[in-house]
């Protein structure tokens, strides 16, 4: 067994050899890699014991120990005291007998996903593989199965990528609520899952700092990642030199594999150009000129699964894709499967749903680039962070535009009751002003009949709609 003192000379090892060093202008010659720019749409996962009560969402965990909330009063009254029955108990409960990670690969590939990524471990601290560093695993408590493992194999299997999230920096504070009344969290038995359960506004020390840089260089060294994602919490100034080690050690570690790797991080956590970007639930008002990523879930409220869910709409999931693509973006769209391991019903619907308008527009998609404006019409995306649920339906005015060598597409995010598209940025003095000699509607054999009507290219669609809800157009 390697230890955390061995672990962290192999870092500053691998590190000394290079070629990236732990520093921000050394990690400033990251490249971000083409199977991300060119593949735009991904599926995250969060799936682990907080899903046995599927109760408020993925944060019940820590809900359920402070005092005056609703998952407090709801495990008093479904399980007893969290003296008695803690949420270790309900890691125990954690069985995923149903867990399929072939029937899942199949699933995302199905919705058009071209990268995967699962939790690799949440806030509670419970690892959803296989550690050296904790007995809280999903190797060896709950479904005692590698569940990173499988998902790494079969994800490959089915030809995407592969990557892993991590969001043990909020562990530090997470359980702090156990430690004012009676629970288990103050029970020195079980301090490795639920420690240190401190303030959150106590910056965190240097044995936690080090935990945590050991035990994401080794989720990289088992599963070999393409992508790392990270939540927020590690914008606290503490953990800056603690990212440099951590990003360079993968970086390096991806050049000895041979293999294009990144990593994702929140508001201003690396410096720009390091890694890349990413908008939690939100959108960007305009092309950002660096890659960028949005992470949002299929559901409205929570991340993993909870009873009684309300989803959002297929167009507006579309719309977001679209939009974000549009804007140099990528999606990287969450579910959350049942316990047992199974996906309900209507997220998978949403999914499948994404994959009949892609396999007829991908084309708008995939491995494109943005134009010299990202759309025109009528609705405004309210831009940053947890706004995923505010704007207006898009309508057939809203168009996005993406481009592919001298192929211009215009995705039009509503089909237009009267069977016309009407292009204001491809007309005479538009921004994408051009030439029209060829219109086709992707899914649709002919060209169609176009014209200029003042300064807007006016497109005549045909009767039958090749893809529900939104529609492309080739413009060459």
């Amino acid at each position: 067994m390697t230890t955390a003192r061995e672990y962290r000379d192999r870092i500053d090892a691998v590190n000394a050899a290079g070629p990236f060093e732990p520093s921000w202008d050394s990690l400033a010659g990251f490249d971000v890699p083409d199977w991300y720019v060119n593949g735009k749409f991904g599926i995250f996962i969060h799936w682990g014991a907080y899903a046995v009560p599927a109760f408020g969402n993925e944060w019940y965990p820590r809900n359920m120990y402070l005092q005056d909330s609703p998952a407090y009063r709801h495990h008093l009254d479904t399980y007893g005291p969290a003296s008695r029955f803690g949420y270790k108990d309900l890691i125990d409960r954690f069985t995923a007998r149903s867990f399929d990670a072939t029937g899942w690969a199949s699933l995302f590939r199905r919705a058009g996903a071209q990268f995967v990524v699962p939790v690799a471990e949440h806030h509670d601290g419970f690892a959803m593989y296989d550690s050296e560093f904790s007995r809280w695993t999903a190797a060896r408590r709950g479904p005692c199965r590698d569940v990173v493992g499988e998902l790494a194999r079969a994800v490959r299997a089915q030809s995407m990528v592969f990557g892993v999230s991590s969001h043990r920096a909020e562990h530090w504070w997470f359980f702090h609520g156990g430690m004012r009344f009676d629970s288990d969290v103050a029970d020195p038995r079980y301090a490795d899952l639920y420690g240190p359960a401190m303030p959150e506004q106590m910056p965190p020390n240097e044995e936690f700092l080090e935990n945590w840089l050991v035990r994401c260089a080794e989720l990289v060294d088992r599963y070999e990642p393409a992508l790392v994602w990270f939540d927020w919490w590690i914008e606290q100034p503490v953990f800056a030199p603690y990212l440099q080690q951590f990003a360079a050690y993968y970086y390096n570690r991806a050049v000895q594999w041979r293999r294009q790797v990144a990593i994702n991080y929140k508001y201003e956590s690396f410096a720009p150009g390091t890694a890349v970007f990413d908008v939690e639930r939100g959108q960007l008002a305009g092309i950002r000129e660096q890659f960028w990523q949005t992470d949002t879930s299929v559901g409205k409220t929570s991340w993993s699964h909870v009873d009684g869910e309300e989803y959002k709409r297929l167009p507006d999931l579309l719309g977001d894709l679209v939009d974000i693509v549009s804007k140099n973006g990528a999606l990287l769209l969450n579910i959350g499967p049942r316990f047992d391991g199974t996906i309900p019903d209507e997220q998978q619907e949403l999914l499948r749903g994404i994959g009949d308008w892609l396999a007829v527009n991908g084309e708008a998609i995939y491995g494109t680039r943005p134009a010299a404006v990202f759309g025109e019409g009528p609705t405004e995306v309210v831009a940053g962070s947890f706004h995923d649920t505010e704007r207006p339906p898009f309508t057939s005015r809203d168009v996005r535009y993406t481009t592919r060598g001298d192929t211009l597409y215009a995705v039009v995010l509503a089909w237009p009751a009267d069977g016309v598209v009407r292009l204001r940025e491809v007309g005479e003095g538009g921004a994408l002003s051009r030439t029209a000699s060829t219109v086709r509607l992707l899914g649709h054999d002919a060209d169609l009949a176009v014209r200029m009507d003042g300064s807007e290219l006016v497109v005549q669609l045909p009767d039958a709609r090749p893809s529900e809800h939104m529609l492309a157009l080739r413009i060459t």
